[in-house]
């Protein structure tokens, strides 16, 4: 048995994430052809290669308790000078992300884990580059606005060669209605 490196994340869809990538590439990041344009819910975090079973069935478990939510980027920050990052800010989805990163590092669950920093939903397009790169990805991207239905999740895995591969996606919600509790019928109308 080995160790491998885990991720998941909200991928950003198409024409969104290709062209991201590519403007994160255009700024000199290296690393921008190997990660998947994506919101972050488990950072990089190393497990035993025998516990993957258990957080797929963890991370369906999550996602089932989801539901799907309006994501909006717009606009840029920047986490410098505690980190060397520029990021598109999550303008709207950010609680929902918020809750389903929670739930991913629940500490009843497989991969419960601290965090290095505070969590703050972003998709990054600009890391470790001189500042000069990282000043123009701020200002080119200020303007930048992209929205989509955010259905689901993923669970990545990097490689030997540092590219980061989807290995399953989770979507929200569930095809079986959950079971209800049993209570007293109470008259009254759904809202």
């Amino acid at each position: 048995m080995g160790t491998v490196t885990i991720g998941v994340s909200i991928a950003v869809p198409e024409p969104h994430g290709s062209l991201l990538q590519e403007r994160r590439a255009g700024f000199g990041d290296a690393a921008a052809h190997g990660i998947p344009t994506h919101v972050t819910l488990l950072p990089p975090t190393e497990v035993d290669d025998a516990l993957l079973p258990a957080i797929e069935t963890h991370l369906a478990e999550v996602a089932a308790a989801g539901r799907p939510f309006p994501m909006r980027l717009s606009g840029t920050g920047t986490f410098r000078p505690l980190s060397p990052v520029v990021f598109v800010r999550v303008a709207e989805g950010a609680e929902a992300c918020t809750w389903l990163q929670k739930q991913v590092r629940d500490a009843s669950g497989p991969v419960a884990r601290e965090l290095q920093f505070p969590y703050h939903p972003h998709v990054t397009v600009a890391h470790g580059i001189d500042e000069a790169a990282m000043d123009r990805a701020f200002e080119e991207l200020a303007d930048y606005e992209a929205e989509w239905p955010c259905t689901g999740f993923a669970l990545y895995e990097q490689g030997a060669d540092g590219v980061w591969r989807k290995l399953r996606e989770f979507a929200f919600g569930s095809t079986v209605v959950p079971p209800q509790a049993s209570a007293p019928a109470q008259q009254g109308t759904l809202h």
